[in-house]
């Protein structure tokens, strides 16, 4: 090949794999993203998730679709829109990992904002796991409801965290607790945790979201 052919092979190659980060350069789309891996969304919920106008939300969603990141379906009036498939998450994953691995401002922003999170003992998947085969744990998806149905663990219940003291009296105390919920920064397994065990339950926070559980190779239903 030509050094010059060669010259415009790449350049046009690494053109294309920048599409990729410019379509991830954003906040907002990696809000998105993240919103989009719990379950299929219309642009008027996903401005409504992420407090961004319609519009606003329509052109963050129009870049990642130009990124072939998302796929949308028409029903009726309304657009709805989900993750590609798996790599797409798994590319968020990663962004996010090196985030937190090169940068210290993740870990100041969220010990300044999570003060009590190291109070309550998180479990990771791989632990839950066993668990769940011992059959000696109860496990709780503290999401929205329609995102458990869009997927969850196996055996999970579905008790968004807003509806959860009203269901206090049906969970087992002789048995350990796990609540989980989005992701590592989601705050509604925190919360849970604090009311199981303020009322005397044995309860944890799975450390990683259903989004992760999926993406470990881990058995969903839904």
């Amino acid at each position: 090949m030509e050094a010059a052919a060669h010259r415009e092979f790449k350049d046009r190659l690494f053109g294309q794999f920048a599409r990729i980060g410019k379509a991830l350069s954003s906040p907002r789309r990696l809000e998105i993203v993240d919103l989009l891996a719990q379950g299929e969304r219309t642009v008027e919920e996903i401005a409504g998730e992420t407090s961004m106008s319609v519009a606003s939300a329509s052109q963050h969603l129009q870049a990642l679709k130009a990124a072939r990141m998302v796929v949308v379906r028409r029903e009726g009036l309304y657009m709805h829109y989900r993750l590609a498939d798996g790599e797409v998450f798994r590319t968020w994953q990663a962004v996010r990992a090196l985030a937190e691995s090169r940068l210290t401002e993740v870990d100041e922003m969220v010990e300044s904002y999570l003060k009590d999170r190291d109070a309550l003992e998180a479990v990771d998947a791989s632990d839950l796991m066993e668990r769940l085969l011992e059959g000696s744990v109860v496990v709780l998806d503290v999401r929205p409801e329609r995102e458990y149905w869009a997927g969850h663990i196996p055996g999970a219940r579905s008790v968004p965290v807003d509806a959860l003291e009203a269901v206090l009296q049906t969970l087992p105390k002789d048995r350990e607790i796990v609540a989980y919920c989005r992701g590592p920064y989601c705050v509604f397994s925190d919360e849970a945790v604090v009311l199981l065990r303020s009322r005397g339950y044995r309860a944890y926070r799975l450390r990683q979201g259903l989004p992760d559980w999926r993406a470990a190779g881990m058995p969903v239903e839904g």
